[in-house]
């Protein structure tokens, strides 16, 4: 008896939907971008350049140990008043010249937002959670500040009641049909007049 030779089984169609099938994973799937801290490395100091003094007064030193524990000025405090302590040190405007500034004007503390530089220094042991709310607690300080200013200056410029976020969202934002050149002058002079001074003490 004569054997029956199996049917051969078409495979083009087979690699088509497949080929079909990984276009379609490529185009529809979206690509999480990892974001991270957002900070700018000081330039890099010309070796024949002085030192600049910088008076205590005008660093904010906050310690995070092992322990999670944090120290604000030599003083043990809870996470939650921070922001309110950091907007107090730069608001402070000690020294007079910052007419913007609702501080107490404390001769003992900051100078102005300018002169002011918030230092942060951690220990190895210290757990990356804290740590990232230890930053964003003082980033939210800064931006408080800017916020209120925005409030201040903006009705003059054409953006009443935009606070600072909501500017720079907007000059991101493609579809925002605002005068984008006039909001970035804004943006600047906020970030001149509150600029984020912030160090951290390795």
């Amino acid at each position: 008896m004569a054997k029956r030779s199996a049917p051969e089984v078409n495979a083009g169609s087979m690699a088509d939907i497949a080929f079909l099938l990984l276009i379609f994973f490529l185009v529809t799937t979206t690509i999480e971008k990892d974001s991270g801290i957002n900070r700018k490395l000081p330039p890099i100091q010309p070796p024949n350049q002085d030192n600049v003094v910088i008076k205590q007064k005008n660093i904010f030193t906050v310690l995070l140990n092992g322990k999670d524990q944090l120290l604000v000025e030599d003083e043990l405090m809870e996470l939650k008043d921070l922001r309110k302590a950091a907007v107090e040190f730069l608001d402070n405007g000690g020294d007079g010249t910052c007419t913007y500034c609702k501080g107490k004007k404390d001769p003992r503390s900051s100078d102005n937002p300018d002169k002011a530089i918030i230092s942060l220094k951690n220990e190895r042991e210290t757990s990356y959670a804290v740590y990232i709310s230890v930053q964003n607690e003082i980033v939210a300080a800064y931006n408080q500040l800017r916020n209120r200013r925005a409030l201040e200056i903006g009705p003059s410029k054409g953006f009443s009641g935009m606070n600072f976020v909501e500017m720079q969202s907007s000059l991101k934002d493609v579809r925002w049909v605002g005068n984008k050149t006039k909001l970035k002058e804004v943006i600047d002079q906020i970030k001149e007049e509150i600029p984020q001074k912030f160090s951290e003490v390795q």
